[in-house]
């Protein structure tokens, strides 16, 4: 073992020096923030090292990569190389990018750049990854509708030479009902893609052999905390967070620039394969220039990481009785002695819609005798039919229990899907008894109503209000946005019966109503209501305006009667003109016949 691990070291170094002189040589049009120095040594604008992440908290559990590394000239192919030719000196080779997969990282940036925009996601940081997880796809070996033709598993996390992450899934993903393994061409472990993984081809299903799905769920995993990777910071935390290792994200980085100078669509199956691992493994029999070869399955174990079994060798005591060597003892590790979960005092679970949940959950690791487990990752995951997520933007939260056992989650915030549904409490990495915790939302509310100016609402009878009605919606104190309302003319304040006289509204078809339903408040709380009408009815008029959460507010609305038309004047004899006696105007008489 102790050698295996040396000659992983000695390539680790290798490697690192290796891609930092691809860095260099790309140096003239790098990633923001990535920068080579006089020396050909690589910076990325800080010193700090890989957060300290969990491998069961990552996307790939840590796994092993491939680290060939681009070449350093232009990727752009030459224009006598056809589609997917190697040809010359390997560039356009490297570049070309099987059909489907290349389709995929397309689609799944598209979707991320409608669902997150502001998370900047391009394609070619999928692509690179996905040349570094599986050498896209095994050179694209995959099936009409994204599915590799074979799977694509990575060695069993069985802690020897590997993180430890014991079976979460029964096998369902991997096959394996001891030990979890990244799973696809994206490489998720399965206790990742439980809550990650998407469907990206439409057809129902989230599989994470799955070109489609497996892409689009990597974008989603790289956008998560608000990340923005066009910022070279969250860039970096993206890229660790999928595999928690410095050399991994040098050697996605180097692909990402190689692929932004560059890339062509070559026919599935033809693409260029991997040949060396992160942990010094090599594909045996394979030539990463041939186009179209088939690949061996990957080996579910580097040989020589752990102890032989089966074969037996003489005892020390000289009898020649076979025996087999021990299998290392390994101390338990925290998360080994929790036994269940229990809840830590969380209450009841409910918010509005739109807002955040007062009300914490939280859980307490133990172990059968109920002591407190510290050090423990615990999982909280959202189920149901919600759109509520914890802050930052996820339905799924991993934290950490403290001295007392107890691990905290995020704040949960309320979507604007009504109704319970439920956070899941479970512990990383092992299948004990977890927490379920039911939440509810409720609809939007409002507490308050004021009317909006203080002009009085009058109109004559048969005529129209000039001034609109506006009112502004508050709960405890602030503008109530997004909220349901219903204007209704009633009979008086004391009658709440739909008046059949007096104002009204008028409907698309222009007819009177008096009840108006399906009325929401602007994001600022204000509602203002269409024109109203008045009939030939005078009076005083009460128009009520109701909310959800019992906001009321009466509105008084006059109409003053039509003025009474002045009838013409009777003519006064008195005062009529005397008849003229002007011959002229004097009628003239016929001549005699």
């Amino acid at each position: 073992m102790a050698a295996h691990i040396g000659r992983r070291l000695c390539k680790g170094a290798a490697t690192t020096a290796v891609a930092a002189a691809a860095v260099a040589a790309l140096s003239a049009s790098q990633a923001p923030g990535v920068t080579a120095d006089d020396q050909g040594r690589r910076s990325t604008g800080d010193a700090t090292s890989a957060p300290d992440a969990a491998a069961d908290d990552s996307a790939t559990g840590n796994s092993p990569y491939y680290t060939d590394l681009p070449p350093l000239n232009s990727p752009n192919p030459s224009p006598s190389a056809g589609p997917g030719s190697g040809a010359g000196d390997g560039s356009a080779g490297e570049a070309g990018i099987p059909a489907t997969v290349l389709d995929a990282y397309k689609q799944a940036e598209a979707t991320l750049r409608e669902r997150k925009p502001g998370c900047n996601l391009p394609w070619q940081l999928l692509a690179a990854i996905g040349k570094v997880e599986s050498g896209q796809a095994r050179g694209g070996r995959v099936t009409a509708d994204g599915t590799t033709v074979t799977p694509i598993l990575g060695p069993e996390l069985d802690g020897n030479g590997f993180a430890l992450i014991r079976d979460t899934d029964d096998g369902a993903y991997d096959g394996n009902r001891m030990y979890d393994q990244a799973v696809g061409p994206m490489q998720f472990i399965p206790s990742t893609w439980e809550w990650a993984g998407r469907d990206g081809n439409g057809d129902g299903r989230k599989d994470p052999n799955n070109i489609y799905d497996a892409a689009l769920a990597a974008g989603h995993y790289l956008c998560r905390f608000g990340w923005d990777l066009s910022d070279q910071g969250d860039l970096r935390k993206a890229i660790l967070s999928y595999n928690n290792s410095t050399d991994y994200l040098n050697t996605v980085l180097s692909w990402l620039e190689f692929y932004r100078r560059g890339t062509h669509e070559i026919p599935d199956g033809t693409g260029p394969l991997p040949v060396d691992r992160s942990d010094d493994t090599v594909l045996p029999g394979v030539s990463p220039s041939a186009p179209g070869a088939t690949p061996p399955a990957r080996p579910g174990k580097p040989s020589g990481s752990r102890p032989p079994t089966g074969p037996t060798v003489p005892g020390n005591g000289g009898s020649g009785t076979p025996t087999t060597p021990p299998a290392p003892s390994t101390p338990p590790t925290p998360t080994d002695t929790v036994h269940h979960l229990e809840n830590a005092g969380t209450g009841t679970l409910t918010a509005m819609a739109g807002h955040t949940f007062a009300e914490r959950v939280s859980a307490r690791a133990e172990t059968e005798a109920g002591k407190a487990v510290a050090k423990v990752r615990i999982r909280f995951t959202i189920v149901g039919d919600t759109d509520t997520v914890f802050t930052g933007g996820e339905s799924v939260a991993t934290v950490t229990t403290d001295a007392s056992g107890v691990a905290v989650a995020p704040a949960l915030v309320a979507g604007e899907r009504t109704g319970a549904f439920a956070v899941q409490a479970a512990v990383v990495g092992r299948s004990v008894k977890g927490v379920p915790y039911k939440a509810t939302v409720t609809e939007r509310a409002a507490d308050a109503l004021a009317r909006v100016g203080d002009k009085e609402l009058t109109c004559v009878a048969g005529g129209e209000f000039a001034e609109p009605v506006a009112v502004r919606a508050t709960y405890r104190g602030a503008a109530a946005g997004k909220v349901a309302a219903t204007a209704t003319l009633v009979t008086s304040a004391d009658d709440p019966a739909v008046n059949d006289k007096g104002p009204y509204f008028k409907d698309a078809d222009g007819k009177a109503v008096r009840t108006l339903t399906g009325l929401t408040t602007d994001a600022d709380g204000l509602l203002t209501l269409p024109k109203l009408y008045a009939d030939d009815t005078a009076g005083a008029f009460v128009l009520r305006i109701t909310t959800a959460g019992g906001a009321t507010l009466d509105i008084t609305l006059t109409v003053e009667p039509a003025a009474t038309p002045t009838p013409d004047p009777t003519p006064d004899p008195s005062t009529d003109p005397e008849p003229s006696t002007d011959p002229s105007t004097e009628p003239s008489e016929s001549p005699a016949g």
